[in-house]
């Protein structure tokens, strides 16, 4: 197969896109984060916005931007990776069934609630019939619409592919997720994230959306070489899975400039962090992201965003390192993430 290159990124997150250069990120303390808003007037229209759930708006505002900046009216394909779907409509429509005593409901927020929902709303907003899918599955939500376009980048038709990562908060669900001990119970400053010794995280909501080309640009930020999942493992078997994938791209750890790690302050399972942190990757710049956008099914976008930036602007932004060593010019990026000790992914970047 050839080379697929990340040629258009963009990103809503509880942080501005400009932390990367700017460096100054929004401080909450609380453990449930919003999206900050953008301006969705400047690409979608406001009778359409009205309609429209947060990661619908999330989702369509980053895929028009992304396409905006390559240059691509139509992709040849639409993948999305998102783990809840609309979860606001969903309760919507539930609210509205048990107010109604299960009686006649209008079935608009059912309709807007599925989870392909995000995709639909793209594709019917850029009048694109092409191959449309949406990828579930828990918090390898991304990984696995990463797989699908390296499915799809092998037919010779598609040479531009859009492909994101898309989550929004709800207050009953994330009331179940507080009851299972997915969100600590103390509120905690995010920047004190890595510090916690408590069970659970921060929960947010984020949209990170990407355009995959078969040719490179003068402009490109990347190359997307490789993807993984893998539903459990021991820990003691990690590092030999991670060599392996490693193995399998040509290259190997010593080759590898920084690793960005989804640690987020769980005191349950950071543990399989610390087993690469403090092994095989000692020796490297460690990036951490969490404690600025926190955590949800499809935030490993957000750490795709992050690489692509990266390697493209040839730095690594203090308010990101978990270490002191620094990277003058990383070229290699491994990006691993694990979700309640279970649906572990890796990705792996190059450089130019």
């Amino acid at each position: 197969m050839g080379k697929i290159y990340i040629n258009g990124i963009s990103s809503i997150s509880p942080q501005y896109e400009n932390i990367f250069e700017e460096g100054s990120p929004q401080v909450y303390n609380e453990n449930i984060l919003k999206a900050l808003e953008v301006d969705y007037k400047s690409v979608i229209k406001p009778m359409m916005l009205r309609r429209m759930s947060k990661a619908v708006k999330m989702g369509l505002f980053c895929s028009k931007k992304v396409l905006l900046e390559v240059g691509v009216d139509i992709p040849d394909a639409i993948i999305v990776g998102t783990g809840q779907g609309c979860m606001q409509d969903t309760e919507k429509f539930m609210t509205n069934m048990l107010e109604s005593g299960e009686g006649l409901l209008s079935p608009t927020s059912f309709i807007q609630s599925t989870h392909n929902t995000v995709a639909g709303q793209i594709a019917l907003n850029l009048k694109c019939k092409a191959y449309n899918m949406t990828f579930t599955q828990n918090s390898v939500s991304f990984e696995s619409a990463l797989i699908d376009a390296l499915l799809q980048m092998e037919d010779k038709n598609v040479n531009n592919l859009l492909i994101g990562g898309v989550e929004e908060t709800s207050a009953e669900f994330t009331g179940f997720q507080k009851l299972d001990k997915q969100i600590k119970d103390e509120n905690i400053r995010n920047l004190d994230l890595f510090k916690s010794k408590t069970e659970g995280t921060i929960i947010s909501e984020s949209a990170s959306f990407f355009s995959l080309g078969t040719e490179r640009s003068a402009t490109s930020y990347a190359e997307f070489k490789d993807v993984e999942i893998f539903n459990s493992i021991e820990i003691s078997k990690l590092i030999s899975k991670v060599e392996n994938f490693l193995k399998r791209n040509n290259t190997s750890v010593s080759e590898i400039d920084a690793v960005i790690l989804g640690r987020n302050g769980d005191a349950r399972y950071d543990h399989y962090y610390d087993e690469l942190q403090d092994g095989i990757f000692s020796e490297k710049c460690q990036i951490g992201y969490k404690h600025l956008v926190g955590d949800n099914n499809s935030v490993s976008s957000y750490a795709f965003w992050l690489a692509s930036k990266i390697l493209k602007e040839n730095k690594i932004p203090e308010i990101f390192k978990l270490n002191t060593l620094n990277c003058s010019n990383p070229r290699n990026i491994l990006i691993y993430n694990q979700y309640l000790g279970r649906n572990h992914g890796l990705i792996y970047l190059q450089g130019f």
